[in-house]
């Protein structure tokens, strides 16, 4: 439901933005940016391209939520600090994991969902060595499902360059078309036409690549974040709680 409102937002506000840059922006720039001078606008390539330019950032605007909500489980001290605590089997292990069972984050964030994990496990089989074969299998699992989330952002990111190239090929065939009708064969405005038409055509391509390098620029950043956050979720889990398991 959260993705389908943040799209509905992206959706809104590209139109909104369409609609003030037909407004305030030159006719020249007006013509590059959203090819305002073809008879189908506002259906234009450029337009779709806004469109999906703007879905991407909300599907950022989602990840960079989530990444800040993974990094606020440090706050929430699930675990011992002070270097003198031992945790043991049973009534030591017991708070911990009824801390982390009454979290409203215990089935979203990384953090609670790894120590929930290494608890029930070490008061099951109360070795530490698989307590600590748990936590790294965990990581890199939730490693995977953190690469997954950002499934939709990639193929945007490859949907919009792919949407440029398909607007440079009908710009370049609809000019060619017009150059070969015979009617505007003697019309003196014939190569300006054709140019123009040229012109706003490539200026497709120029506007995905630069929508595609911003978006893949934020991509990194964000997911570079979140897996940073998941390192210290398990840094955390290794410091405070299986270097603290004793099992006599």
């Amino acid at each position: 439901m959260t993705r389908q409102i943040t799209i509905l937002i992206s959706l809104v506000s590209a139109m909104l933005v369409i609609a003030l840059m037909a407004r305030v922006l030159p006719p020249n720039a007006a013509a590059i940016m959203l090819d305002i001078n073809r008879p189908s606008w506002p259906f234009t390539v450029q337009n779709v391209l806004w469109l999906a330019f703007f879905v991407g950032l909300g599907e950022l605007s989602l990840r960079w939520r989530a990444g800040r909500l993974e990094e606020s489980q440090f706050s929430h001290d699930y675990l011992p600090l002070d270097d003198e605590t031992v945790l043991r089997p049973g009534d030591d292990m017991t708070p911990i994991y009824q801390k982390v069972r009454g979290s409203k984050y215990r089935d979203i964030c990384f953090l609670p969902r790894l120590i929930e994990r290494c608890v029930l496990n070490f008061n099951l089989g109360q070795s530490v060595d698989q307590a600590n074969a748990l936590l790294n299998s965990s990581l890199e699992l939730f490693l995977h499902e953190l690469d997954l989330r950002y499934n939709m952002i990639r193929y945007i990111t490859w949907l919009i360059p792919s949407l440029g190239f398909i607007g440079t090929v009908v710009g370049i065939m609809l000019a060619l078309n017009y150059a070969g009708d015979r009617a505007n064969a003697q019309s003196p405005e014939m190569l300006y036409q054709v140019t123009e038409r040229l012109g706003v055509a490539f200026s497709t391509t120029l506007l995905a690549l630069i929508m595609a390098a911003i978006l893949v620029f934020l991509q990194n950043l964000i997911q570079g974040r979140e897996e940073n956050t998941l390192n210290r979720s398990g840094q955390y889990c290794l410091d405070n709680l299986i270097n603290r398991l004793y099992s006599p």
